[in-house]
């Protein structure tokens, strides 16, 4: 049996590792492509939009909460007050995706309205960052902010009220 030369180990081994390297990457990757899952719309249920129109309830009762309390918060309050926003904003989308067509048709007006609300419910934030950034103490700011987010979040809630009364929910 021959032994190996340096050479041959120089050229052999490089392969041997590439080979196996390819192998271990060949074997990591699936053998199936995975299947598309097909996007799946939310039940349109009177039960699956009544539990929406809580979601959303609960989120502007916790915004306006937040509002109310954010101010005993030494950093973050910022962030705790749009973060809320937002969750306010996904579970109105989420309680519009309920909505049957025949719905959605019937109270569009009204549909409209609550997304402007929420449009310059938004505007408060751009307002406090201009009030800032024009010299305002960022507390005094914050608290006006916060001021306005309370009242008109509760203005937004009594007019969504409205339409669920409407739509008999």
């Amino acid at each position: 049996m021959r032994s190996l030369t340096p050479r041959c180990v120089l050229v052999i081994v490089p392969r041997l590792l590439a080979s196996l390297t390819a192998a271990a990457i060949l074997r990591a990757q699936s053998p199936f492509a995975y299947p598309v899952v097909p996007e799946v719309s939310p039940p349109t249920t009177p039960t699956a939009q009544r539990h929406a129109l809580s979601v959303v309830r609960s989120e502007v009762n916790w915004l306006r909460n937040a509002c109310r309390t954010a101010s005993n918060f030494t950093t973050g309050n910022y962030d705790l007050i749009l973060h809320q926003f937002q969750k306010t904003r996904e579970a109105y989308a989420a309680f519009k995706a309920t909505l049957t067509p025949d719905q959605l048709n019937s109270v569009a007006n009204e549909l409209a309205e609550l997304d402007a609300g929420l449009d310059l419910l938004q505007e408060a934030f751009a307002e406090y960052q201009t009030d800032v950034s024009a010299g305002r103490t960022r507390n005094a700011a914050f608290q006006s902010m916060c001021h306005v987010l309370d009242k008109a979040a509760g203005l937004w809630l009594e007019e969504l009220n409205k339409l669920a009364k409407r739509l008999r929910l």
